[in-house]
């Protein structure tokens, strides 16, 4: 739990696309407490809840609300285990380097509202927790599903996990008149849920509905097939409304695995849907190119970093076609905004997995010869440039022109981390 409140000023290296101060202050923000899991080896987590995975601003709503998302709950990379836990990988993982633990398996994926105020605190006001159509309540554990490749999940004791209608809930978008819709890692998939945390309806790959069917929530394959080809715990991780609410745009969190890991693991190449919200119609797609790993300070100054480590953990809509995009490794952040009328639409033949080369295993050089611009990118804040801003910023709310409120993910407080939320002020109306 803080009880203080850090305010300061920076201003941003010469360097930065902005020459201008920016002021970072954070809020008092209490910490949810989880409870403790001690593990059979004698070690003791302290859990607490994750709220920052995604964060939404309603305009609608009161000065100083924001909507924030937990994600799939309190988990473990069963790599380098054994510090943590005091148990190692073949106790705990079956000895899979790539599969996750799960200290608390029943934890229920939740919505949080919060009330940023003017006094500096930030309090969660109203709790909602996912649950399918039965009432039964909506977790983060792994499936399994034909088609689908999915990470091996384990308990405390290093017994198998797997789950019905688990989500990796990675995006937050609040809808006119309450309803929400929710950003899904694992199918990858864009759930539609009610005011009160009702699963409504899951829309996953053409090809993939029957795969995930069951009786908690309708399934539809109303998403472009290519998305299936997604990495494993790469999926969609970003989701944006445009302001009059009629356009989706999803924007996956890392290359696709096309035609295989060796493509996801060097390319730079991540696509972006516009999608109308009505109809499910693709109306675009476009190619947002990531910054070389290389350019990310604060994470490379132990080790250089490899490409795949660059990911998007969040998007938010400015107006239409113009979006704010957080790319990130793990220190250093930096936020773009886009806007999609200076790119070129992917012609659809890069949505056949027998496309060859794939969009992610094209050059630049490549790219332009085909004709396609990608989105330009103008950098309105890079974190290696100010002090005071968190690791892994994976919520962000845009409260208007000059201002955001951003959030960590804190892992639940796996490694002691607790829930984080800042006020990021600029002097002049870059976000809009």
């Amino acid at each position: 739990m803080r009880a203080f409140l850090l305010s300061t000023v920076f201003a941003l290296s010469a360097t930065a696309a902005l020459a201008a101060d920016v002021t970072v202050t954070e809020f008092k923000l209490d910490d949810l407490p989880l409870g403790q899991v001690t593990y059979p080896g004698g070690k003791t987590l302290t859990l607490v809840r994750g709220i920052g995975s995604a964060a939404f601003r309603d305009p609608n709503d009161p000065a100083g609300v924001v909507w924030t998302l937990t994600d799939r709950g309190p988990n473990l990379d069963c790599e380098g285990i054994e510090e943590l836990t005091g148990l190692g990988i073949d106790t705990l993982c079956a000895g899979d380097g790539k599969a996750k633990n799960f200290p608390m398996p029943d934890f229920n994926i939740t919505i949080q509202k919060v009330e940023a105020g003017a006094d500096g605190t930030a309090k969660v006001t109203e709790t909602i927790s996912l649950k399918d159509k039965t009432g039964k309540a909506v977790g983060g554990l792994p499936f399994t599903a034909d088609g689908i490749k999915m990470e091996a999940a384990f308990d405390m004791n290093g017994k198998p996990l797997t789950g019905v209608n688990g989500l990796d809930s990675e995006a937050l978008v609040r809808l006119p008149g309450g309803g929400f819709l929710i950003a899904d890692e694992y199918a990858p998939s864009i759930v539609e849920v009610a005011a009160d945390g009702t699963l409504v309806k899951r829309h996953v790959p053409a090809g993939l509905e029957t795969a995930l069917a069951n009786d908690g929530v309708e399934v539809v394959g109303t998403l472009p097939a290519i998305m299936a080809k997604r990495y494993i715990n790469r999926g969609l991780e970003n989701l944006a409304l445009s302001p009059d609410g009629n356009t989706i745009y999803a924007l996956m969190q890392s290359p696709l695995a096309n035609p295989d890991s060796d493509a996801y693991k060097k390319s730079a190449n991540t696509r972006l849907w516009k999608i109308d919200r009505a109809t499910g119609k693709v109306l675009g797609e476009y190619v947002y190119v990531m910054d070389d790993a290389a350019s990310f300070a604060a994470d490379n100054k132990k080790e250089p970093q490899k490409q795949n480590a660059v990911r998007m953990s969040e998007m938010v809509a400015l107006g239409n076609d113009r979006l704010l995009v957080d790319e990130r490794i793990s220190k250093t952040t930096k936020f773009y905004v886009i806007d999609l009328a200076t790119a070129t639409p992917v012609d659809p033949s890069f949505d056949d997995a027998k496309t060859s080369p794939s969009l992610e295993q094209m050059s630049a050089a490549d790219i332009k010869a085909k004709g396609i611009k990608p989105v330009v990118k103008t950098l309105v804040l890079n974190s290696d440039d100010v002090e005071g801003l968190p690791k892994k910023i994976e919520g962000v709310a845009v409260m208007s022109p000059i201002e955001m409120i951003v959030f960590n993910d804190s892992d639940f407080g796996i490694e002691g981390d607790g829930n984080k939320a800042l006020r990021v002020t600029f002097a002049s109306p870059v976000l809009q």
